[in-house]
């Protein structure tokens, strides 16, 4: 025993522990978390080993005594010490584990009260979903089936405005032979008049004649419908491909115009077909031009849309006026040109017939024939471009077309011409059909 404890004073190692202690607190807060606790664990294995020796010399101790030689100080002293020490431990452990359970089944409850929650609640946005598809479902039925009756009901007015032209026309027909009927019977001669006077002309008006008012009107209404919404359907597809509005908008507008140039020629090479079919076997009081006119207008479906089309998108990919990127065709606005394509072409009709007027760029606003957009300077004279044209009859404005004016607005036309290089394509009539049979 003697000798165990010479050798636990020579180790020095009650030193050595208080050593290293004071170094861990001098370096506490400079070192690191691990290597805080490595010093925690390196002192607490050298306490174990000093420990350990210490029991060793109790043991040995109690041993030199005898049996009996230091019970009461072990009584006393030891055991109400090791007592103590795993009574004070005993309860803590004890109390966070009870603390930690309840918080744990706490937080159980509330998952599992949350799951079920989110379980209702899922439950009833998937039947609100199903619900909502329904009633989606239901309103797009119901839109078909009023659009089947707008369509309907734009059928039946057609209709009605036929036949409403049928019953003038044969109002005005049943008049007439009423009256030819009256002077037929009537016991005065008639008196003779020259051929140059075409009283039968006159008297037997041709359905053209009779409906001419009628279609005035409409092809007017229908103009202003090509501004307001062909026009704008348009210019959506082409801001697709064309950043610049100004481009997009003389794109447009030398379409209009080119579509009144091709309709107006068509008509004219249809009318002297109709001339020559007509003209072997034509008796009646009406003048071969009438008859001719009378037949275009029972007969506006005949007029080939399709090659107007066709030439006025190979006439506007030659147009130098037009820049516009090599992924763009002009027939993305094919449906706007055939549209208008036919409303020209059936103004030529009309007697007399509705035409465009002339616009230029650089010409002196006039407020007859436009009104200003909404970006343009209103206190400048001249017009910079041209945005929707104005439909006249004869030299009287019908329809007001539409332009941009702005100050400078020729000296900025000339620059465009010269400094600015505007590309164009020319594409062969082939390719513009091909094209358009594929689109």
């Amino acid at each position: 025993m003697a000798d165990n404890l010479r050798r636990l004073t020579n180790t020095s190692s009650f030193s050595v522990l208080q050593d290293k202690l004071e170094s861990w607190h001098k370096d506490y807060h400079v070192i690191s978390c691990d290597q805080n606790l490595n010093r925690c664990c390196e002192l607490i294995e050298l306490t174990s080993k000093i420990q350990g020796q210490l029991f060793a010399i109790l043991n040995l101790t109690a041993t030199e005594g005898g049996h009996y030689a230091g019970v009461d100080t072990l009584k006393m002293r030891l055991l109400p010490w090791l007592g103590t020490c795993f009574s004070m431990a005993r309860p803590s452990v004890t109390d966070d584990t009870i603390f930690c359970s309840n918080r744990l089944a706490d937080a159980q409850n509330e998952l599992d009260e949350t799951k079920s929650k989110s379980a209702t609640t899922l439950l009833a946005t998937e039947d609100e979903i199903l619900q909502l598809k329904a009633d989606l479902r239901s309103a797009l039925e119901q839109v078909e089936i009023y659009k089947r009756k707008l369509d309907a009901l734009d059928d039946y007015e057609r209709q009605i405005r036929l036949l409403r032209d049928e019953v003038s026309y044969l109002s005005t027909e049943k008049a007439m032979l009423q009256e030819r009927l009256v002077r037929s019977r009537s016991p005065s001669p008639l008196p003779r008049l020259s051929r140059s006077s075409s009283p039968m002309r006159s008297e037997s008006p041709t359905r053209a004649q009779l409906t001419n008012s009628s279609r005035h009107a409409r092809l007017v209404s229908r103009f202003s419908d090509l501004y307001a919404v062909e026009r704008l359907e348009a210019q959506t597809l082409l801001r697709r491909y064309i950043s610049d509005l100004e481009m997009v908008q003389k794109i447009i507008f030398i379409a209009v115009v080119e579509s009144f140039k091709t309709a107006k020629l068509a008509y004219r090479q249809f009318k002297l077909r109709v001339r020559k079919t007509l003209s072997p076997s034509h008796f009646g009081p009406e003048s071969l031009e009438d008859a001719a006119v009378d037949y275009i207008v029972r007969n506006l479906d005949l007029y080939d849309v399709q090659a107007s089309v066709n030439d006025v998108i190979n006439a506007m990919n030659v147009n130098p006026r037009i820049s516009f990127p090599p992924e763009v065709d002009f027939i993305l606005i094919s449906a706007m040109i055939r549209d208008t394509c036919r409303v020209a072409f059936a103004m030529q009709t009309l007697d007399p017939p509705l035409d465009l007027a002339f616009a230029s760029d650089g010409e002196l606003y006039n407020d007859i024939k436009y009104r200003r957009s909404y970006d343009s300077e209103f206190t400048a004279p001249l017009v910079l471009y041209h945005v929707w044209p104005a439909l006249v009859e004869g030299d009287a404005v019908v329809v007001k077309g539409e332009a941009v004016t702005r100050r400078g607005a020729l000296w900025s036309r000339s620059r465009s011409r010269s400094a600015s290089p505007v590309r164009s394509r020319s594409l062969s009539p082939s390719r513009s059909l091909v094209s358009l049979y594929k689109a």
